[in-house]
């Protein structure tokens, strides 16, 4: 984690991550009128793994010595997981294509939603009621506006969380900062800085508490060991329930196009 400790911003994860690539090669593989196109990846490992990246693509992860043929049986064999999970992330990414903000759709913040309303003016910003826009912006511009206004917002909520959660638990971070983060919902560095991504405070406020206690706790413990589990348990024992939703909040967002 580059010396940090934090949340994916994607909970559900193929695979895991290498040390050392050792051989690449790209590898077309038919049976019985199916083909499986994949990307080999040998290295020091000692079982196999299937990994389905952002644009769509099959890699597989074997240890140096498996025969090729062992590993074509194995992607096989996790052909009907492989074809559904193609399917779910190429539905992913057209609703991703289609997805646009316009006046007087709804956007969701801590977990209500708040309607876009056209105001006389060049302010843009959040009433309580709703996210106001001067009028006549394109759809893209929109989203531009609306992604600063969440930004503004989310710095205010979020402080304001973790000092709450500061004062209860003990501790205090050195800093807390709010970015556009696409892999992590949050983190805390080596010298307790904590940073956030704006996109957080789009989830309910169950899910927002449980990322701001989640990060305090590595002040305590920069680690996922049993004791950081513990202090997250004393705070909120019903932690558990609550990265649940965090996961279900995390596939709604998968259709959504914020960058």
């Amino acid at each position: 984690m580059g010396g940090k400790e934090g949340l994916p911003l994607d909970p559900e994860r193929f695979g895991c991550c290498l040390r050392r690539r050792i051989r690449k090669d790209l590898i077309r593989f038919e049976r019985e009128e199916s083909m499986i196109e994949y990307t080999l990846i040998r290295s020091k490992r000692r079982t196999m793994a299937i990994h389905i990246k952002k644009d769509i693509t099959l890699e597989v992860r074997a240890p140096l010595k498996t025969p090729k043929a062992e590993i074509d049986r194995f992607v096989m064999s996790k052909r009907d997981w492989i074809e559904k999970h193609l399917a779910a992330i190429a539905q992913q990414a057209d609703n991703r294509a289609r997805f646009s903000i316009r006046y007087n759709d709804t956007l969701s913040l801590q977990g209500r939603e708040y309607p876009i309303i056209a105001k006389e003016g060049k302010r843009a910003g959040f009433d309580d009621q709703c996210f106001f826009l001067p009028p006549a912006l394109p759809p893209d511009e929109i989203k531009r506006v609306i992604i600063q206004v969440y930004r503004a917002v989310a710095k205010e909520i979020l402080a304001n969380k973790v000092n709450d959660y500061s004062k209860q638990m003990g501790v205090m971070p050195a800093a807390v900062k709010v970015n556009s983060a696409k892999t992590r919902w949050g983190s805390c560095s080596g010298k307790n800085i904590i940073n956030f991504s704006w996109r957080l405070v789009m989830a309910d406020d169950d899910v927002i508490n449980y990322v701001v206690v989640h990060e305090l706790a590595h002040i305590r413990e920069h680690n996922h060991s049993e004791r950081f589990w513990r202090v997250v348990a004393s705070v909120l024992p019903d932690y558990e329930r609550r990265r649940k939703k965090l996961k279900e909040f995390q596939r709604k967002l998968a259709n959504e196009d914020w960058d």
